[in-house]
């Protein structure tokens, strides 16, 4: 059972190439994006596992923690944004959003102290790592949550915009799966908050067979239909 986050890492790698893969030959900015977010949920899947069985250095939990509890939403709510919204200064606008979100999250961890008996624990949460209110335990607070209810407003909003055109249909379905997989993944963090192990690795597995339906769907080629 705990080598199943590293399964869902290896899923995320592999979909994360055909997502680059697809950026390069079609340029297309939201895939970016989204292999950006898959690629944070690798990394972060991976140091799970190796915590889990081996034990956390202070390395691997900064890099479960950034991104897996921090970045992760916010790309892939910055991919359903620029999926949503096509212009130009919205494109960039959400690139320079991510990058001050990277490079904060990053200084903060590089400068938290972390408890060393709470990393003996199998699954340590950010509060018993970091400490309560210190700002590495408040950073998904300050990204990931609100990127993941811009997620969700984004998804039921494109599904509302999209009613009555066929032809976006699986584009608006796609959005609201990848919406469901992430909250799917929120979800786990109510095992991760009572150090449940089994029930954080099943969501985190889920979830991102949710999202990789969606987005395979979102992804799919659009035709016009035909008229008589």
């Amino acid at each position: 059972m705990f080598l199943v986050p590293l399964v869902a890492a290896v899923i995320a790698v592999v979909f994360a190439a055909m997502l680059a893969t697809e950026f390069v030959a079609k340029r297309r900015p939201y895939t970016l994006l989204w292999a950006i977010a898959l690629g944070c949920y690798a990394a972060a899947s991976a140091m799970l596992t190796l915590g889990v069985l081996g034990g956390w250095t202070e390395r691997e939990y900064a890099i479960y923690w950034g991104l897996g509890a921090v970045l992760n939403v916010p790309f892939l709510a910055g991919g359903e944004i620029v999926l949503l919204f096509r212009q130009r200064w919205v494109r960039w606008a959400t690139w320079l959003v991510l990058v001050f979100s990277a490079a904060y999250t990053t200084a903060v961890l590089r400068a938290a102290p972390m408890d060393a008996a709470a990393l003996d624990e199998r699954l340590p949460s950010g509060k018993e790592v970091f400490g309560a209110g210190t700002a590495a335990q408040h950073l998904p607070q300050i990204f990931s949550y609100p990127a993941y209810f811009i997620l969700v407003a984004g998804a039921l909003w494109s599904a509302w915009r999209m009613r009555g055109h066929p032809e976006l249909r699986d584009r608006s379905v796609g959005t609201l799966l990848i919406a469901v997989g992430a909250t799917i993944v929120a979800g786990g963090a109510a095992f991760a908050a009572e150090g449940l192990v089994v029930g954080f690795i099943v969501t985190l597995v889920v979830g991102i067979a949710v999202m990789f339906g969606g987005f395979l769907r979102a992804s799919r080629r659009t035709t016009a239909p035909a008229t008589a």
